[in-house]
Formats: structure tokens, C-alpha cells, sequence
């Protein structure tokens, strides 16, 4: 992967930037024992690298954090950026069985994000879904997904290439068409793009309270924006991390949800600054 452009800053500079929380996933390494494993928790170089270098924000995890937490963690940070990952969704949580055994699940990362997702919209806090950040935040708020999108009629294979480079998996892939009306339009400046695709699942039936603002050729939802939202709440299913620096589409995204978390930020920096009197008054 070619090296980011140097965007190293002062400790003052560093001190201002938003946190971002990235949740992590939870994979079995092989030990050295070949009938045995080992719990690994991960999180992708290039997501935190965007929500570092793209949004520039402070990329923090808390592993191993649950669902009882999340209201304590949220006041830590300034916007929550949920990640693509090898996994899929599972599909219990649309009332379906496992269509495809062989794939990857990662049920612990499901219990948290999905609650995350919820209590983000609650409270305001910025929120980024990325391919199955996507998914998940489709699937938390009551919507559904297709399993294996390419084996349905009429629907492209959006899935990559695995033997190919990654530089070839992670190209344009597919046109993308934006709502004219959307922020994203502003951002992609037009209504007509094109964007990677490394995805095997996708949106069946999409959330009450979702708008979708992108689709693919074949009519996919490839992006949605929570309406109402107190705060940016915006997620899309191809992988904008991937070298956003070398598209201004994809920097345009980060750029956006970094102003989002900053925006916070600055909120709960004046908050902390007023008298116990005046908090008071504000919360009632």
C-alpha cells in the first residue's frame, strides 16, 4: 500500500484533534497447535489512517468494551466511525438462516455496533458506516440484507477479485448515481461517479427512517443519510479509505464527517467551560 502523504503535526495541533471511535473485530488466529485458535481483536491500518489523516481526528478503540458502556465511552469521544471487515452481518438479525457457512460472522462485533449505532442517532454523536458499518447500521435500525447479492437476477457481482493485486481489488469498479439534493452530490461534485466494490452482501430492505442517496447500475443502495439526524450520520458500501488522498470524492466524505466531529467537539469544550448554574439550566 503506497505510504500516506506526510500529514504529521504538532503536540498543540494533536491536543485539538476530535476522537473518533473504530470498533474492532473479533477474529481466531491459529496458535501452534493446528486443532486450536487464539482470540485476535483488530482494526484496519487504513481505516485509521482515514479517520486520522482524511477526517483529521485522534482514531481511538476500546477493546473488549460492551454494550452497558457505550453511553460512558460516547462521552469520551466525538464521532464513531464503523469499519468494513472481512465478516458479515448474521443474518439472524433479519430473521434468516446462515445462507453460506464458509463465510466469516463476528457476533460480538454485531451486539455492540448495533446498540452503538442506535445510541449515536440518540445523542447527536457523528457516525461514518463503511461497506459493513453500512450494512450494520441498515440492519440496527430494522432493515434487511441480501445475503449473496451476485446470485440474484438482474444484479452485478460486487464482489472483488481475490487473487487479483489489491491495487486492482480496491479500483473503480461500477458507476455511482447520487441524489441530486443530497450532501453527497456536493461532495462527488455531480450526481454521477464511480467507486470500488468488495462486497458479497447488501441492502434488501432499507430501515425505516434511512434515505437512500446513491445507487449502483443495478439499483443497489450504495449509500444512505439518517434523516433527521441531530449529526452527520451518512454510511457507504464501497471502501472511500481505500488511498482516499489520490480521489476527491472519497477526501471530500472524510472531510465532511471530520468537520462533523470537530463540530462536537467544540460543543462539549464550551459546554465544559459553562457554570454549574447554567448547565443546570440547560438540561432542564
Amino acid at each position: 500500500m503506497t505510504s500516506t502523504p506526510d500529514t504529521s503535526t504538532s503536540d498543540a495541533s494533536f491536543s485539538r484533534r476530535p476522537l473518533v471511535w473504530l470498533p474492532m473485530d473479533h477474529r481466531q488466529n491459529r496458535s501452534g497447535d493446528a486443532d486450536s485458535s487464539l482470540p485476535y481483536l483488530y482494526l484496519g491500518d487504513k481505516y485509521a489512517r482515514a479517520a486520522r489523516d482524511g477526517a483529521g481526528a485522534q482514531p481511538v478503540v476500546f477493546p473488549l468494551a460492551d454494550v452497558g458502556q457505550i453511553p460512558a465511552l460516547l462521552a469520551l469521544v466525538d464521532g464513531v466511525m464503523l469499519t468494513g471487515s472481512p465478516s458479515n452481518v448474521h443474518p439472524s438479525h433479519f430473521d434468516e438462516a446462515v445462507a453460506d457457512p464458509s463465510l466469516p460472522l463476528d457476533p460480538a462485533r454485531d451486539t455492540l455496533t448495533f446498540a452503538l449505532v442506535r445510541e449515536c442517532i440518540a445523542q447527536g454523536v457523528p457516525l461514518l458506516g463503511v461497506c459493513r458499518g453500512f450494512q450494520e447500521m441498515n440492519v440496527a435500525l430494522g432493515g434487511s440484507l441480501h445475503q449473496a447479492v451476485q446470485q440474484l437476477p438482474g444484479m452485478l457481482d460486487h464482489r472483488e477479485d481475490e487473487t487479483a493485486p489489491l491495487v486492482e481489488q480496491y479500483g473503480l469498479s461500477h458507476s455511482l448515481y447520487i441524489a441530486s439534493d443530497s450532501a453527497m452530490a456536493g461532495w462527488a461534485g455531480g450526481t454521477q461517479t464511480r467507486v470500488n466494490s468488495l462486497h458479497g452482501q447488501g441492502i434488501a430492505r432499507l430501515a425505516p427512517g434511512l434515505r437512500a442517496i446513491a445507487h449502483a447500475p443495478d439499483g443497489l443502495v450504495e449509500a444512505f443519510e439518517v434523516r433527521g439526524a441531530a449529526a452527520f450520520a451518512y454510511a457507504v458500501q464501497w471502501h472511500p479509505e481505500w488511498r482516499f488522498w489520490e480521489n476527491t470524492f472519497y477526501t471530500a466524505i472524510f472531510a465532511a464527517f471530520g468537520a462533523a466531529c470537530r463540530s462536537r467537539s467544540s460543543e462539549k469544550t464550551a459546554y465544559a467551560a459553562l457554570d454549574p448554574l447554567e448547565r443546570a439550566l440547560r438540561k432542564s
